[in-house]
């Protein structure tokens, strides 16, 4: 049986309720590069994640940390979905897949890492994008550095947001 080496998970996967919220914390750090914001808006914010299921895979969250839907603002709700018919767009136009997961993850149960501060998915998908890996490894190969996915994401961008 071979292995694939990655430490880095580790601090995720460990004990996730220790973390500090990637959702308040990396908005307030300015360092949108680093931390892989793709562009702000007045009451939501999208970032790529930092673990993808496919190249592009973006994420659209309120600044406020909640996460019960029904606690959100008129406008944070509003911007969530305005921002992922935004990124649906901009993710057509520059990695060209032939559909889209988008949704949320409410509560630890259904799967979300970050309960406290609900997030909006927006997975790009191509026919054929799964294989043996995740069945089998439970791995997922990506064709592209997240770096290389902001920075070709950021430029498409041009002067919009």
């Amino acid at each position: 049986m071979r292995l694939l080496w990655a430490p880095w998970r580790m601090t995720y996967v460990a004990d996730p309720d220790a973390q500090e919220c990637i959702f308040c914390a990396k908005p307030e750090q300015n360092a949108d590069e680093e931390n892989h914001i793709l562009y702000r808006r007045e009451a939501v914010f999208v970032m790529l994640n930092a673990y993808p299921y496919s190249n592009g895979h973006l994420m659209v969250a309120p600044y406020r940390h909640v996460g019960d839907l029904g606690d959100l603002s008129p406008e944070e709700m509003g911007g969530l979905w305005e921002e992922a018919r935004a990124c649906v767009a901009l993710l057509k136009r520059t990695v060209n897949p032939h559909g889209f997961n988008v949704g949320m993850n409410l509560g630890r149960t259904a799967g979300a890492g970050f309960a406290g501060h609900l997030h909006l998915h927006v997975v790009p998908r191509w026919e054929g994008d799964t294989n043996f890996m995740p069945v089998l490894a439970d791995t997922r190969v990506l064709a592209e550095a997240l770096a290389d996915t902001y920075a070709r994401l950021k430029a498409a961008l041009g002067d919009e947001p």
